[in-house]
């Protein structure tokens, strides 16, 4: 029986070195002419939606889905430039992992990702990963973080005609809000502390695992197939 990866994508599969909220941050200062106080405004573990959302609500503005949707745009357009010219990176053990998993047919991998799908294109093809992903549950779903599971689940059953069960769908991600998405859907959750949070405080939310990085393969797939 095929298993069902889900993975984050910031955090878990690459650093932009800030290129995303550098990006954001411009769009909201060419629209309403002032800088935002991104230190108030979460961000780990959230969607493109959810963010954009907060940063107008702390400065007054009313989030209205024209709003939203303008920041957005603008951020999409900047964010080009600025992962060109920014020294990001993918994480250690990534690419090998990925093309390991890529030559199993009993995997299916896919990307369950609070960014806007036309953002994680460009992120991934920036740092030439987009191609091992057949599809994705996106911020363009929900602005909520725990409704993007079931996008997941239901695109993965109209391309492969199966019903993937709880213990063979992995949601793997770098925040808690990564772990708390995968409990939603009663998915294995493998946390990984190549974000903004260690070991310990993963290992706190009781994924199923949690690793340093995925540097040792052979680990990360004992875990996989135990």
């Amino acid at each position: 029986m095929k298993k069902l990866i889900l993975w984050d994508i910031d955090g878990t599969l690459i650093r932009t070195n800030r290129a995303g909220i550098i990006a954001l941050v411009r769009a909201f200062v060419q629209l309403h002419g002032r800088e935002p106080d991104m230190t108030k405004v979460e961000v780990a573990g959230r969607t493109d939606r959810w963010i954009i959302r907060r940063m107008l609500e702390e400065h007054g503005i009313e989030p209205t889905p024209e709003s939203i949707h303008a920041i957005l745009e603008g951020y999409l357009q900047l964010l080009h430039a600025e992962i060109s010219t920014r020294e990001g990176r993918v994480l250690p053990g990534i690419i090998e992992l990925l093309e390991t998993l890529h030559r199993r047919d009993d995997v299916v991998q896919a990307l369950l990702t609070g960014n806007v799908e036309r953002g994680a294109r460009i992120k991934l093809e920036h740092y030439r990963v987009w191609h091992y992903f057949e599809f994705g549950a996106f911020g363009d779903d929900s602005a909520l973080r725990n409704d993007l599971g079931p996008h997941a689940l239901r695109r993965a059953r109209e391309r492969h005609a199966i019903d993937f069960a709880a213990d063979r769908t992995f949601v793997i991600g770098d925040t808690p809000h990564d772990i708390e998405c995968g409990k939603v859907i009663g998915a294995r959750t493998i946390g990984v502390a190549t974000g903004m949070f260690s070991v310990a405080e993963l290992a706190a939310h009781a994924p199923t695992a949690v690793f340093a990085d995925f540097a040792d393969t052979a680990a990360f797939l004992r875990t996989l197939d135990a």
